[in-house]
């Protein structure tokens, strides 16, 4: 029996913060996988190797951690006063499905310089040396992104000495600004806080009443008292990852806080909503030991975050959730804001498993209503390899 050939597919692999994903140009892609549907996501779940029943992804791009289940596809902006729009697909690892629920804030990061490395930007606002700026439509959440993107002899700098806790190697730096990045009338919850609250008491089946700060700013996320769950926020990916009753706990966290937000109307629709809202839990600063063996000091952090993607413990932070981190640290009386110590702050520096991380927000209060302009954090972005995907041709 005679098979077709595999379908060569242009694709770029990209480093972008504490992540890696397969980017795509949309013209570039099978014309079946041009527009949303079971042909697009069938052809990224074979692109990445899901679903992998082994959890491994050896047949596939990906890494087999939600840090590196992920899928980019990129497009000149349907936006005015815009220059790309930037889709984003979370990758089930053991599942068949796609999330296009929310974005990656880390690969956020290597959108402003993938899209001037690929003709997205006109020769004109390219200096020879100097800084690049790339607005960018996040099209899962409607939402703006600002990248200030290095460049050096008329080129995008990749390689530098800005160190990243959570990447290995030091690179070039790239500001993103996340403009507005609260939801908003438009968005699935309405507003800032979902339920009206900077604190609820959620209930949770089998865990208790737990303190939390539900807030969708960046992308919606669910912080709770670290303490409250017997936890010290000092937690590294093994002691919670290895413990299947553990993240059992955190997925029905989850699942209720996702209800409460109004993101599901059914508990059992979480199942097919793993990428939004995230779980994070919050503590006040101690000294700890990060997973690379560097010591952190109280001193040196204003607060320890712990928080979950896919349903496993993150081995640093999803940028996404740091803008939420720093939305909800700048607004007195929520749970990230009190482990922070209280009061006005326009930016804070957290404690991750792989070390720190600073990410600022301003908020102000507008009619009655708390209101985020701009979060801004630095990451970097490097491009690790460019050419084709190949892939089975039934799946393109």
């Amino acid at each position: 029996m005679t098979h077709p050939p595999q379908v060569k597919i242009p694709a770029t692999y990209l480093r972008g913060g504490t992540s890696k994903g397969v980017f795509f140009r949309l013209q570039d892609l099978p014309e079946a996988a041009r527009k949303p549907g079971a042909a697009r996501d069938a052809l990224l779940l074979r692109v990445i190797g899901s679903p992998d029943p082994y959890g491994k992804q050896t047949d596939g791009m990906g890494g087999a951690t939600s840090s590196t289940s992920k899928t980019v596809i990129i497009a000149p902006s349907t936006q005015p006063d815009h220059d790309v729009d930037y889709l984003f697909g979370q990758v089930s690892i053991d599942k068949p499905f796609v999330d296009w629920s929310g974005n990656c804030g880390n690969l956020s990061s290597a959108v402003g310089p993938y899209a001037i490395s690929n003709g997205f930007i006109a020769a004109a606002r390219i200096p020879e040396n100097g800084t690049a700026t790339v607005r960018i439509w996040q099209a899962n959440i409607g939402k703006t992104i600002v990248a200030h993107v290095p460049i050096v002899n008329g080129e995008v700098q990749e390689t530098g000495d800005f160190e990243l806790d959570g990447v290995t190697f030091p690179a070039a730096e790239v500001q993103l600004e996340f403009l507005d990045p609260a939801a908003d009338d438009d968005g699935e919850g309405g507003k800032m806080f979902p339920t009206g609250n900077l604190v609820d008491a959620l209930e949770v089946p089998g865990v208790g009443t737990l303190q939390a700060t539900m807030i969708d700013a960046g992308i919606p996320t669910v912080f709770i008292n670290a303490q409250d769950i017997g936890y010290t926020g000092t937690e590294l990916q093994e002691a919670i990852n290895s413990d299947p009753k553990a993240l059992a706990m955190f997925e029905t966290i989850r699942a209720h806080g996702a209800l409460r937000m109004g993101l599901i109307s059914d508990l059992n629709q979480a199942a097919t909503r793993q990428h939004t809202p995230k779980v994070a839990f919050v503590a006040p600063p101690t000294e700890y030991t990060a997973s690379s063996g560097k010591h952190v000091k109280a001193d040196d952090i204003d607060l320890l975050v712990r928080a979950l993607s896919m349903g496993k413990l993150h081995h640093a932070m999803m940028g996404t959730a740091a803008v939420a981190i720093g939305t909800a640290a700048a607004i007195p009386g929520t749970l990230v804001n009190l482990a922070a110590g209280g009061g006005d702050r326009s930016a804070v520096r957290f404690g991750h498993p792989s070390g720190t991380l600073r990410v600022g927000a301003e908020a102000i209060q507008e009619n009655g209503e708390w209101v985020v302009k701009k979060a801004i954090m630095n990451r970097s972005a490097r491009i690790l390899m460019e050419g084709w995907v190949r892939v089975p041709a039934a799946t393109a």
